[in-house]
């Protein structure tokens, strides 16, 4: 398989195809499960169409607690089929479809009473790696281990010895969620699938009862065309209601919102080798690894404002800080916090007597002819939920289709990854940077590396790192619009790097220099890029200002002080509806 790159003209290109012919199967919705199906199609031998109203994983995909795993919590819930399944997800992201993606990640599970818990999750754990072996999938991760205090005190120093017992350690999977989304809509594409960001699906179009396709606007241009497609996926996500309303059709099922706020503080804040997992009140809290930094996250909360900018208040950071400091010996304050990102989980409230459920945590329903509808879900099983949906799908075309075979199909940068990072001292030396730098870019874009490389070998200044951000090159800037679909400043500083969550200043001091390294290739002007890095600035202030606030009104209020630098469903241009009888 060739890659290629999703480019301005590439995208130009796709935009352009997406309304000639018919497609088989036309997905709305660039988040994990939406890039997902669009792949499955694309390796059945589908015409494929893929489309998205902001950035490829601008939503719930970019925002997540970046874990790969089967969800310890669910053997609680005796939900043995969503743990197994899951596991089996992990297995195959580890091992074959996204190696250089997805990494293994330990955590210690504190022990806070003397007598019967340490059996009660001991069983849980053992089971958690027993269904892993039994899944065939599970090779590469070590088995959990049973810890006395001093143990698990030596892997965890940072934990008040009066909080623990003894622990428990055991092996999930983490992934930069955002870069994954992009490999899922890129190796799709390099399958034939027509892919474009911002690009908003906002009429369906009909056939009497029949949904035949859906009139999409370029959100750059304000052109709609109108895309024909036997069978349309709707996997918009916390959207999915909104999509849905498009068809005036009332909907199957219903997707509620519940907001997840995590934050960034630096490695040092937090001495400790390992992840942690806490009990709280209502769920459970990780302290995760995350390069120099520890996430720490999350909450659970209904959320009914704005659905682009969830935005996180006081009221969560305190919760956080208060439940992790519970059980530190040097507290954590407000001033330690780094990063701050919320993200909203897509949970079903569905009439389950209209649906036909695939599983316990996602649905998947024909809710007209022509639209399949997926829902709900976690990250880790976003291959299963694209299966399904479109399975669905393909049952109403008339042509055999074949089955999926995305479990066999690795992503882009996945091939010859083991052999690049055993060769990467030879890579240092011969491109002249140092060998962390190499490591760095194989985590990120595997045995893609090599087109960065040779744009550093042609251009050495694009071997330096960005301003207050030196975990990133300037290379990277650049890649990012000419191969990954990047459209404005938000999306390089945002998802194709972590500059937004992982410098103290939150990428305002790269921002100008990423916006100058970008305009050659978007061709903007002097006024444009100014235009991206004061909207940039403006966002983030909002989005500090709105940490201050007390309560998730008031700092919804505040964040939406900062709109988008294209505004979604409300956009004032007069527009030209390209037909596909019109084209040549």
């Amino acid at each position: 398989m060739k890659a290629v790159a999703l480019s301005p003209e590439a995208r130009a290109q796709a935009l352009e195809g997406l309304g000639r012919g018919e497609l088989d199967v036309l997905v709305i919705g660039g988040g994990v499960v939406g890039a997902g199906a669009a792949l499955d199609a694309a390796t059945r031998g589908l015409r494929v169409g893929l489309v998205e109203a902001r950035d490829w994983a601008s939503g719930t995909s970019s925002r997540s607690s970046k874990l790969i795993h089967g969800g310890l919590r669910y053997l609680e819930m005796l939900d043995f089929h969503l743990v197994a399944e899951a596991l089996e997800e992990r297995g195959l992201l580890l091992q074959r479809l996204a190696p250089h993606l997805v990494r293994p990640v330990p955590f210690l599970y504190p022990l806070q009473h003397r007598f019967g818990e340490r059996l009660y999750v001991g069983t849980g754990v053992l089971l958690y790696d027993t269904m892993a072996l039994a899944s065939g999938t599970s090779r590469g991760l070590p088995h959990h281990r049973h810890l006395l205090k001093r143990q698990a005190l030596r892997e965890a120093p940072a934990l008040r010895p009066d909080t623990l017992v003894g622990a428990v350690q055991y092996w999930d999977a983490q992934v930069d969620d955002a870069r994954h989304t992009l490999f899922l809509a890129r190796t799709a594409a390099a399958y034939g699938a027509l892919v474009a960001n911002r690009t908003q699906a906002t009429r369906f179009l009909r056939q009497g009862e029949r949904v035949t396709g859906a009139a999409v606007t370029d959100l750059e241009t304000g052109t709609v065309t109108e895309v024909r497609a036997k069978q349309v996926i709707n996997a918009t996500g916390v959207w999915t209601d909104d999509t849905q309303s498009l068809a005036g059709a009332r909907g199957q099922f219903h997707v509620r919102a519940s907001k997840g706020v995590h934050l960034l503080v630096p490695r040092d804040r937090i001495n400790s080798r390992t992840g942690i997992i806490l009990r709280t009140e209502k769920s459970v809290l990780f302290i995760i690894p995350w390069g120099r930094h520890w996430i720490i996250g999350t909450t659970d909360t209904d959320w009914d404002l704005d659905k682009a900018h969830p935005a996180a208040s006081s009221e969560d950071v305190r919760y956080l800080l208060d439940h992790v400091n519970a059980v530190m010996v040097t507290p954590l304050s407000p001033a330690d916090v780094e990063g701050v990102y919320a993200g909203l989980r897509p949970l079903l409230a569905g009439e389950a007597a209209e649906t036909s459920k695939l599983s316990r945590e996602h649905l998947v329903a024909h809710t007209l002819p022509g639209l399949v509808v997926v829902a709900g879900g976690k990250y880790t099983t976003y291959r299963v939920m694209a299966k399904d949906a479109v399975d669905e799908a393909a049952r109403a075309l008339d042509e055999l289709v074949p089955d999926c075979v995305t479990s066999k199909v690795p992503l882009l940068g996945a091939d010859g990854h083991p052999a690049l990072w055993n060769s990467r001292h030879l890579l240092a030396q011969r491109y002249g940077l140092h060998v962390a730098r190499i490591e760095h870019l194989l985590g990120r874009y595997g045995s893609l590396v090599h087109e960065l490389l040779d744009m550093v070998a042609a251009d050495p200044a694009l071997g330096e790192p960005l301003p207050s951000s030196d975990d990133y090159l300037r290379v990277e800037a650049v890649y990012a619009v000419t191969h990954e679909g990047a459209r404005h400043l938000e999306d390089v500083l945002t998802r194709r790097t972590r500059i937004s969550i992982e410098s103290w200043d939150r990428g305002t001091d790269a921002a100008g220099p990423v916006a100058e390294l970008m305009a050659p290739h978007l061709g903007w002007d002097n006024e444009q890029a100014e235009r991206e890095v004061g909207q940039y600035v403006a966002r983030v202030a909002a989005e500090r200002e709105a940490q201050q606030q007390p309560d998730d009104r008031a700092a919804d209020a505040v964040r939406l002080g900062a709109p988008d630098i294209i505004p979604v469903r409300d956009w004032l241009w007069t527009v030209r509806v390209v037909h596909p009888r019109a084209r040549s």
